[in-house]
């Protein structure tokens, strides 16, 4: 069965050189790319290469006007009939500068395909340009719908912070500060090193990653804003639910180095076991590592070809941590509870490196005016911030909190389950239960204020002191529920209510 493994990101250079060192550390593996810059003119252009080149191209007309939509309509049909030749190891799915990997990964996998990672390709150097960049995506020509009204920052939040893997530059720019801001944005992530020379060189991107992210005024529209407010329905959440880490072959996985297995070390009359037909170290003994009267040498044993007659192994190096990372496994479903603001696995405290992360947990709720004026000193405290928030006019209500680039996005995602009656319960997902269950409080249940900021040069005190300033007093607070209901509702037009 075809593997997919989905590489996305905005640091486009980085993304490149992540899909090069792919193919070629996965023989059997093909790139498919859909280009969304041609879609002003109506067309998105695809694109299949292996390691060797350019194997197919193909125009897909629009649906309804959207490029993301014909993404969508001719991606898994692709995937299916490269499933369907038999002669591929992997599908590595490159998505175009602004397509999140949330969307597409669902989509694949409804579509009944295996996905089995998903990595965003990162240069540190960018991190902080880019999370500080609060530009639309349509003034610089990446919007990806003509309805598109996401911005560059809150954009490649989602796209670094949903991928377990994250494939990491070797940036000469870079410093400690840059990647201490990569780790505390996404401390459960595994980070692979990607080096910036990579071994095949074919050229197939021309767009460059400044930080101020150039204007391709004739590159339009694609993906959907992913949906947070859909609940997830997987039993559990792991902090890695792909486990990145885990080696891919299923044979020997954890001996990937061994001049010859040490339960017979010195047969010199074996030939290559059939039952593993990429075990380069089974087809000769150590002393002769190389004798050319081996039946089944390493390049060319088991190996399936395409249609131009190209031979692949069946299994890649088991040496590329990269390669380990791409066919690993991943849960869907997992992934999409671990973003979902009711148990999102949201950072822990950190201060290193002159980056610091603060972790601002109360139980109280948020008088509304108060925190309404105080949204913009808030929101630009910090590079990025995220979690979830309790007002006191909408007590019952669980509200998102979602800033980046200086702007903020907060949205309505369902009761509390502190306001459902018991009878609802069995229709809430474990993972949801389960998280609640860290936070509940005998008075409140998991009514809360959880709020996670990351940022160099964060003001941890003069934060902590605006935030509590915005909570009611105790007066407001013993009032009652009935009492905070009739509060100026401040926030409703944030909320489109």
């Amino acid at each position: 069965m075809l593997s997919v493994v989905i590489v996305g990101g905005l640091h486009a250079d980085a993304r490149k050189a992540t899909v090069e060192r792919l193919l070629a550390d996965v023989p059997g593996s093909v790139v498919l790319h859909h280009d969304l810059a041609t879609a002003a003119a109506g067309t998105v252009v695809r694109t299949i290469r292996d390691a060797g080149g350019l194997l197919s191209a193909g125009e897909t007309p629009l649906v309804n006007d959207c490029a993301c939509c014909a993404l969508r309509e001719d991606l898994v049909p692709e995937l299916r009939r490269l499933d369907a030749a038999g002669t591929l190891r992997l599908a590595v799915v490159e998505l175009w500068d602004s397509v999140e990997p949330k969307a597409m990964a669902e989509v694949v996998a409804a579509g009944g395909l295996t996905v089995t990672g998903v990595i965003t390709a990162v240069d540190p150097a960018l991190v902080l340009p880019y999370l500080g960049n609060g530009d639309d995506l349509a003034d610089r020509g990446l919007a990806a719908a003509a309805t598109d009204q996401r911005t560059v920052a809150d954009t490649f939040a989602r796209q670094l912070e949903y991928a377990p893997v994250l494939a990491v530059l070797d940036s000469p720019e870079a410093d400690e500060e840059d990647r201490e801001l990569l780790a505390q944005l996404h401390p459960t992530a595994h980070q692979i090193p990607i080096a910036t020379g990579h071994p095949t060189t074919t050229d197939h991107s021309t767009r460059p990653t400044d930080p101020t992210i150039p204007d391709h005024s004739t590159r339009p529209t694609d993906p959907a804003v992913p949906d947070h407010a859909a609940w997830p329905t997987d039993p559990a959440v792991a902090d890695h639910p792909a486990r990145p880490t885990d080696p891919a072959p299923t044979d020997h996985p954890a001996r990937p180095t061994d001049p010859a297995p040490t339960d017979h070390p010195a047969r010199p009359t074996d030939s290559a076991p059939t039952d593993h037909p990429a075990r380069p170290t089974d087809s000769a003994p150590t002393d002769h590592p190389a004798r050319p009267t081996d039946p089944a040498p390493t390049n060319q044993a088991a190996r399936p070809t395409d249609a131009s007659g190209t031979l692949y192994p069946v299994r890649p190096s088991p040496r590329s941590a990269l390669a380990r990372a791409a066919l690993a496994g991943f849960d869907v479903e997992s992934a999409a509870a671990a973003q979902h603001p009711a148990c999102a696995r949201l950072p822990a405290e950190a201060d290193a490196h002159g980056v610091s992360t603060l972790v601002w947990h109360r139980c109280r709720p948020f008088h509304p005016e108060r925190l309404y004026e105080a949204l913009e000193d808030i929101t630009c405290a910090a590079a990025r911030s995220r979690g979830r928030f309790w007002l006191a006019d909408k007590p019952d209500v669980l509200l998102h909190w979602d800033a980046a680039g200086g702007a903020l996005c907060v949205e309505s995602v369902g009761p509390w389950l502190a306001s459902l009656p018991d009878a609802a319960w069995d229709l809430v997902p474990p993972v949801r239960r389960a998280a609640a269950a860290l936070d509940w409080h005998p008075e409140h249940g998991d009514c809360c204020q959880h709020l996670v900021f990351t940022s160099p040069g964060l003001d941890r005190d003069g934060l902590e002191r605006l935030l509590e300033s915005c909570l009611l007093t105790d007066a407001e607070y013993a009032a009652g529920r009935d009492a905070w209901k009739r509060l100026p509702p401040a926030f409703d037009t944030l909320l489109e209510v």
